[in-house]
């Protein structure tokens, strides 16, 4: 029996109404608990809600904060919803997808999302999983295939798609460079980015050391302390609130065929991104936009050659064709696709892509420090390599 799948039904019913950072450092001296407590109480404030209104909380499964615990410290109270989002920073979308979900069927009125590590004065995650204790779990099976032969760290990991990429559709280092130059230019007018005032150049990013050929240090996102919140209700809700709402237009998660976690190398080709293929395709199917109706992107960018890849699995471009369509300037400030315009992880902080959903809403609040002019929809996308997820935020009319 066929049955008929009624499609994506998430958009227009809830918005981000709150958003709420620390400040992002390399050595927070603070708790992860003191991080994530201090920025879910002011994206609440944001919203013009006090903690008593929140009922939902959703954080990421490799968040340390108990939500019990932030309600606690922040006087929220009791809870009708709480849940958690797998997989790293592909998770980033995914927590407010579930928000959505819940205030869209009554389980919650008011979720707050958040994330919060000393992910650069705790545990690093670029250091790899050569430390990691013996488990009998697939995840850790996985891993079995490949440290042998070397591949211990994130970046390895991705250094293997890049250069097959690069083999396949003649891009260089100078083009994974040009991602770097404008999230670095972006984040130089931006006062909360770390690399606040210090841009850099392609002849930069060509000169900075080797971390796993083809990747060089300015290839590679930061490490960071800090937290990120935001705070998701109704659409209709929204309305009355004090800050102009960013409707969540539409809303996915993907996982691709043959999908393992960050070391998918078994698949027919490790040159593309199946994954957020099927983010893609909900995204453009459920919000009934295109590309063409996209002033602004916020592209996951914890390495450079998957923003290249991302802008293929949207239809930007072809596929092989970013290393043309980033040319002359198309990823800044008065070009085709402005992307990252806080900065990214590359120039503001590696939040684990909370902070990139933030500078969404403040583009549909038109609050950047970047501003794009006439924004009516940001798309946002989350971890790459991981089963990811992603967003379109827009001007509730």
């Amino acid at each position: 029996m066929s049955i008929n799948r009624p499609g994506n039904q998430l958009g227009g019913k809830a918005s981000i109404v709150g958003i709420g950072a620390t400040e992002f450092s390399k050595e927070s001296g603070r708790s992860e608990m003191s991080l994530a407590s201090e920025a879910v109480a002011a994206a609440i404030a944001d919203a013009g809600l006090k903690p008593s209104d929140i009922d939902g909380m959703v954080t990421y499964s490799t968040d340390n904060n108990p939500d019990v615990e932030i309600a606690r410290h922040v006087g929220i109270g009791s809870l009708r919803h709480f849940s958690r989002v797998h997989y790293g920073g592909g998770a980033a979308c995914g927590t407010i997808v579930m928000a959505a979900m819940a205030v869209a069927t009554g389980v919650a009125d008011a979720v707050v999302c958040y994330r919060a590590f000393n992910e650069r004065s705790g545990r690093r995650f670029g250091a790899g999983v050569q430390d990691l204790p013996n488990a009998a779990t697939a995840e850790r099976a996985q891993f079995s295939w490949t440290t042998p032969a070397g591949q211990l760290t994130p970046a390895s990991w991705v250094a293997m798609v890049a250069r097959r990429y690069m083999h396949l559709y003649g891009a260089t280092s100078a083009d994974f460079g040009r991602v770097a130059v404008a999230g670095r230019r972006h984040a130089a007018n931006n006062p909360a980015a770390w690399f606040y005032n210090d841009p850099i150049t392609l002849e930069d990013h060509q000169a900075s050391r080797w971390i796993v050929d083809p990747l060089h240090l300015l290839d590679c996102c930061q490490e960071s302390d800090g937290g990120q919140a935001l705070v998701v209700t109704s659409a209709e809700r929204a309305r009355d609130l004090p800050n102009t709402p960013a409707l969540i237009v539409a809303g996915a998660q993907g996982a691709g065929i043959d999908q393992w976690t960050m070391t998918s190398f078994f698949r027919d080709d490790i040159a593309q991104l199946p994954e957020m293929k099927v983010v893609a395709d909900e995204l453009w199917t459920s919000s009934g936009l295109t590309p063409a109706d996209i002033q602004t992107a916020i592209l996951y960018d914890h390495f450079t050659p998957y923003v290249l890849m991302q802008l293929e699995e949207f239809g930007f471009c072809g596929r092989g064709e970013a290393k043309d369509f980033i040319k002359d300037g198309a990823l800044e400030i008065g070009g085709r696709l402005p992307i990252n315009t806080h900065g990214g992880q590359l120039g503001e902080a590696y939040i684990h892509g909370m902070n990139g959903i933030a500078e969404a809403v403040r583009q549909v609040r038109s609050t950047s420090v970047n501003q794009v002019d006439k924004v009516e929809n940001v798309l946002v996308t989350a971890g790459t390599g991981v089963p990811t997820s992603g967003l379109i935020l827009g001007v509730d009319r």
